[in-house]
């Protein structure tokens, strides 16, 4: 299931605004690929340029050697899926049922036994009967996440997924995420935390104004120079007893 995405001198520009200006990004099949920066640098608009939600101004964003343009929609969801930051569910669906959404574009003899390992995988077979309303702002995550993985797509789109996790809940919906990573598939997610970034991500991009100022792997790119200029704020790495990197905001 080898899957390429790739962006090449993406620029989005709206009522007049350059949200995004010459940025690149590429991501392989076993690769997570974490965008960062600071609010506002253009992290989400880089993610809906590639799931092709947002027109490009100039540019291309291809999967597998493929523009976005020459996919029909449900060709689309069969080789993307999309995380977004915000889910509004305003109808009572059971969580089952919110993750059964995820085989739209499929509605194959597959589909029972996706939903049920989605259910498992994030561990939400428990709330399967309970309408979305009724759960905490972590449960829904992983529904949502749950939703995205019965799609299953070999790239994955993630916008901020762990915005709303507590520390323990963040660790688990990161392994899951790399454990994707590990079986083939290619995953780019908006992240805030750069420590989780330089834990999970194989590749980071990082935006800067709506530009990309580097990219590479997490132990190459962010460093205390570069991080200081980009977030305006002294940051230094440091190493833990049993050799991790750890970005710590320096004290004045």
């Amino acid at each position: 299931m080898s899957t390429s995405l790739s962006a090449r001198n993406v620029r989005v520009v709206r009522n007049g605004a350059v949200l995004l200006d010459d940025v690149s990004l590429e991501a392989r099949a076993g690769e997570l690929v974490a965008v960062l920066g600071p609010n506002g640098a253009g992290k989400s608009t880089l993610l809906g340029a590639i799931a092709g939600d947002f027109p490009l101004s100039s540019g291309a964003v291809e999967i597998n050697g493929r523009s976005l343009a020459d996919y029909a929609p449900r060709e689309l969801a069969r080789s993307r899926a999309v995380l977004p930051q915000q889910i509004t569910i305003s109808f009572p669906f059971t969580v089952r049922e919110i993750v059964a959404m995820g085989r739209g574009p499929w509605l194959d003899d597959n589909d029972d036994e996706r939903i049920a390992a989605a259910l498992q995988r994030m561990d939400v077979v428990t709330l399967a009967n309970r309408t979305y309303q009724t759960l905490s702002v972590g449960e829904q995550a992983r529904v949502s996440m749950a939703r995205v993985l019965a799609q299953d797509t070999p790239l994955l789109l993630l916008d901020e997924p762990t915005a709303v996790l507590d520390i323990g809940q963040q660790e688990r919906f990161l392994a899951i995420a790399r454990s994707l990573v590990d079986e083939g598939r290619a995953v780019v997610a908006v992240l805030h935390d750069l420590n989780v970034a330089m834990r999970y991500a194989t590749n980071v991009v990082v935006l800067h104004e709506g530009r990309c100022v580097a990219s590479g792997t997490p132990q190459t790119v962010l460093t205390p120079a570069l991080l200081s200029n980009v977030y305006h704020q002294k940051i230094q790495v440091t190493t833990t007893a049993d050799g991790r990197a750890v970005i710590l905001p320096e004290h004045h």
